[in-house]
């Protein structure tokens, strides 16, 4: 029986576990990455865990959120991270270099390797054959100090492409459409394999935008092969000495079996407010449009830049709409400036932006009040664009760049004739943003907004508390933390956020939690999809959450609620979701022998005289991170081993 790609990346690292989907592995760490918006905590823990060196064989500190500077905070992070990389040798990537991931693929990925990163859009390296996942940022700081990541092992959905592409027709079309046919629940557990002839047709940042929306089905991670067409873009950045081939068996047996033909797929776009309420850009064609934003780390390539270069040429911005754009990195913008594709943008009358994720995270450019905002990112929640009246629409650069020009949704098959924009053959690659160095020796430097993470003592024998908030379906971690430039700053100061936890939904939840010393919050199903943001699992913890009861959990959420000592419990029977209500006064008794022997959990709610089958869904390895506290207290004792 023939393996997968997936299968034979997590063979060639397997430390321990058995390869049967649904169990526990340990798999080597080759890399990792992250971002300054959770890179603040993330080494902050690393610190505490008193390691002298770190085991990967590359880890790199990208700034690329919290570029505003306007006030000390960020720029403080900054500092920080970037001593504490030069202590332990981790290569820290300056602001204005670039959105983490474009840079992860121009610079360091390889094919074959491990990729953790504290950012959930880390499978984006997949494009590349890279076994590339997202996690909570203790992940990573684990990752690096053990060298080793736990999972369970996926199930493996291979999308088999067939044809190619319509004329127009991009690869966030692609994406888009898959989106709409699994929804963003349909790749939890599982990792999303592509194989086919129509590979063939995609570019290497194709491929890397399929792969980086793969995180909006919920997926572990999402990953193509690596072909002729990853050794080209490799030689063309100068590290073809990185490449190897790499492809699932021919007779590779997978859990489930999609077939996509390319040349069934019309342009796209993602309508408000969810990433798989997708529809083709024809029944929207004519809507109003104010703003245009083209970047982020799904749609910020060279060849996607080119695209709407080319389509902007000798045209001119409709006199209604605002065009951004935030090219992927300093390289790319570089190209730009030198083809005269920066002097096209000016002309047309483009805003140019920072080569970071600015406006993805809320970072800058929030639109009017009930305006149309189309963007080439992958996440269009209610408010993540800082005005929640907006409607934002989620579609590929060709889309974007056309509808600038005329001021409504146009699809850019009116166009006719299609530009082709190839991946050039040699990026001119600069290292100037990069700071090399390693010094065990250096002299971390924290600024008066950097606090200190929570922790807790051991799980006790039982919990009580009351129901400070209950939630609905498919709740974000944009809606438990919320993300704008307001509190991006204040990521590495937990007390201040805890002020803004589920503000959209109860402003004054840090208050309930105070009077009541914390509680119990209920759940919808797909609880914490989205980001792999710790401070959404963080901030609980601060208020004193003692468990969330959920119909079910968005993976990354989960793991980050387990490192932080929060139980995150099943409803045996979905429908005792309505039987609780806020303010309701709940029990668990005996809940760590529960949770050791695996049994069924009983939750007595007084206030109903009522009780509540739940369950705990993990392993042994997690339920003994929760009888600690915390992952940090369990690697603080384990670190040894």
């Amino acid at each position: 029986m023939g393996k997968t790609l997936t299968y034979k990346i997590l063979e060639n690292h397997l430390i321990s576990g058995t390869l049967t989907p649904g169990e526990e592995i340990a798999i080597k760490v080759d890399q990792t990455l992250t971002q300054d918006s959770t890179g603040t905590m993330v080494y902050l823990q690393l610190e505490a865990m008193g390691v002298k060196e770190i085991k990967t064989e590359l880890s790199v500190a990208y700034i690329d959120h919290n570029t505003l500077q306007t006030g000390f905070e960020n720029a403080d992070d900054h500092e920080f991270i970037k001593t504490v990389a030069e202590k332990y040798g981790v290569i820290f990537s300056k602001p204005g270099n670039g959105i983490c991931h474009q840079l992860h693929l121009e610079n360091f990925s390889v094919p074959g390797k491990t990729l953790i990163g504290s950012d959930s859009h880390t499978p984006t390296s997949g494009g590349m054959g890279v076994l590339a996942i997202g996690t909570g940022g203790l992940d990573v700081a684990a990752g690096m100090a053990s060298g080793r990541y736990y999972l369970k092992a996926p199930k493996v959905v291979n999308i088999q492409l067939k044809g190619s592409l319509n004329p127009w027709v991009s690869a966030k079309d692609v994406i888009l459409y898959i989106l709409k046919k699994l929804t963003v629940k349909g790749g939890v557990g599982k990792v999303i394999e592509y194989s086919g002839e129509g590979v063939k047709s995609l570019s290497l940042t194709d491929r890397a935008t399929i792969t980086n929306m793969g995180a909006e089905l919920g997926a572990t991670t999402s990953i193509f092969p690596s072909d002729e067409i990853t050794y080209e873009f490799l030689k063309a950045n100068g590290r073809e000495n990185n490449w190897t081939p790499l492809a699932a068996d021919e007779d590779a047996v997978y859990d489930e079996v999609i077939e996509i033909d390319l040349s069934d797929i019309a342009t796209m776009t993602a309508k408000p407010h969810s990433p798989d309420n997708v529809d083709a850009v024809e029944t929207v064609k004519g809507l109003k449009i104010d703003q245009v934003l083209i970047g982020s780390c799904t749609n910020s390539s060279y060849k996607d830049l080119m695209k709407a270069a080319a389509i902007l040429k000798g045209n001119k911005v409709h006199p209604d709409v605002s065009l951004g754009i935030s090219p992927g990195s300093s390289t790319i913008l570089k190209m730009l400036a030198d083809n005269g594709a920066l002097s096209t943008f000016i002309a047309a009358g483009a805003r140019i932006l920072e080569c970071s994720c600015g406006p993805c995270i809320g970072m800058g450019q929030s639109p009017k009040t009930d305006s149309v905002s189309l963007r080439t990112f992958n996440r269009n929640f209610c408010g993540r664009s800082g005005t929640k009246s907006a409607d934002v629409y989620l579609v590929s650069p060709e889309t974007a760049a056309i509808s600038a020009v005329k001021g409504f949704f146009e699809d850019p098959v009116t166009l006719g004739e299609d530009i082709i924009i190839k991946e050039p053959t040699t990026y001119d690659i600069s290292d100037n943003y990069f700071v090399r160095a390693k010094d065990i020796d250096a002299t971390v430097v924290m600024g008066p907004n950097i606090k200190p993470f929570p922790t807790k003592e051991g799980l006790t024998d039982a919990l009580e508390g009351k129901v400070v908030l209950k939630t609905g379906d498919n709740i974000t971690t944009d809606d438990i933390m919320p993300s704008n430039a307001k509190l991006l700053p204040y990521r590495s100061n937990i007390p201040h956020l805890s002020k803004f936890c589920f503000h959209a939904l109860d402003e004054k939840l840090w208050e309930k939690c105070e009077l009541h010393g914390g509680g119990f919050i209920i759940g919808g199903d797909n609880y914490g999809q989205g980001s792999s943001r710790e401070h959404a699992a963080l901030v609980p913890l601060y208020l004193g959450i003692k468990a969330i009861l959920a119909k079910s959990f968005a993976r990354i959420h989960k793991a980050n609620l387990i490192n932080s000592g929060i139980i995150p419990l099943e409803f045996i029977d979905p429908n005792d979701y309505v039987s609780i209500g806020e303010i309701d006064e709940l029990e668990i008794k005996d809940v760590k022998a529960a949770l050791v022997s695996k049994d069924t959990i009983e939750i007595n709610n007084k206030t109903k005289n009522l009780t509540i089958k739940a369950k705990f869904v993990g392993s042994q390895r997690d339920v003994d991170i929760l009888l600690l506290g915390g992952y940090l207290n369990y690697i603080k004792m384990n670190l040894g081993e």
